[in-house]
């Protein structure tokens, strides 16, 4: 006779990284999955996960069953909740760098929500990378280069970086590149695009230093520049919303074409044969093909990217 209650512990800790993380989601003790996991590898002749502190690796046998089994465990899983009548809750941990969390993902995070009422979502708002061994987080929204080997890294969208300001601050087209240094510059200081790089692809060379204002936050840089404060080179990825209302214009014309990725989707490539997590990464291609179809289709918000 097949283990299969053995089978759904091994899979329950897998999934959530540790012997003790499924025995919380089970309803059991750490020791009760232990021993457990321990039939199943007697029954198969073959160890499946060794203990790293206190989380778990699995074996290169474990990959194998585990591959071949989490498809059929998670049919299993979801036929029983629909036949009994109710969809579990089951919780997505998402972590997110903050501004791009603030600016981008909330405003369209409720399109998920309604679409999937059986996760629970959880938003993690930090730049710290995740490390998926120790960490309960499904997914990584990650701010960067995008070179993480041995993860599932895929670009979340070109990123077209200007300078911006408040209308009332300067109006649009009213500067040069050469009176920036003469104005008080914003900068964002953990971006990937930094004034002194928009200077040199000018050829400007700044005759005195200019006053400037920093943050580390990009949300910050965008809300300061709304208030007035000076101007700032940032993505229209996380100011599209000010960009389009008005709040935020181009004080310059034709300014140099500068891109860039420095958001990425971020897994193990396990994680992708959880249906939540598919169903999130899925989710936010559309969201970010429909983004890149509103970039082109606004002409006037383009038109401080030509």
């Amino acid at each position: 006779m097949l283990p299969f209650r053995a089978i759904s512990m091994f899979h329950a800790a897998v999934r959530a990284g540790s012997v003790s993380g499924a025995a919380q989601e089970l309803g059991v003790t750490p020791s009760a999955i232990s021993q457990q996991i321990h039939s199943l590898e007697l029954f198969l002749g073959t160890a499946l996960l060794v203990k790293v502190g206190r989380q778990i690796k699995l074996t290169e046998a474990g990959e194998r069953y585990f591959e071949m089994i989490s498809g059929g465990v998670e049919q299993i899983v979801e036929a029983t909740h629909r036949l009994r009548g109710y969809r579990a809750v089951t919780v997505l941990t998402v972590r997110a760098a903050p501004s791009l969390s603030s600016k981008w993902l909330l405003p369209r995070l409720g399109n998920f929500i309604r679409s999937h009422p059986q996760l629970d979502v959880r938003i993690d708002g930090t730049n710290e990378p995740t490390n998926f061994d120790r960490e309960d987080v499904d997914i990584d929204l990650r701010h960067g280069e995008g070179k993480w080997p041995g993860l599932f890294v895929e670009g979340l969208a070109e990123e077209h970086f200007f300078p911006v300001c408040s209308p009332v601050y300067a109006a649009a087209g009213s500067l040069t590149p050469s009176d920036f240094p003469k104005h008080r510059l914003i900068h964002s200081v953990k971006s990937m695009v930094q004034w002194t790089h928009w200077f040199d692809t000018l050829g400007i060379i700044a005759d005195r230093r200019w006053d400037r204002v920093l943050f580390d936050r990009s949300h910050m840089v965008v809300d300061a520049t709304v208030g007035g404060l000076g101007i700032a080179l940032e993505s229209n990825l996380l100011m599209w919303q000010e960009l389009c209302d008005g709040r935020l214009i181009c004080p310059i014309v034709n300014p140099p074409p500068i891109t860039a990725v420095t958001q990425w989707i971020v897994c193990p490539h396990d994680r992708l044969r959880l249906s939540k997590v598919r169903a999130f990464v899925e989710w936010i291609q559309v969201e970010r093909d429909a983004w890149l179809a509103d970039v082109a289709m606004n002409r006037r918000v383009e038109a401080c990217q030509t």
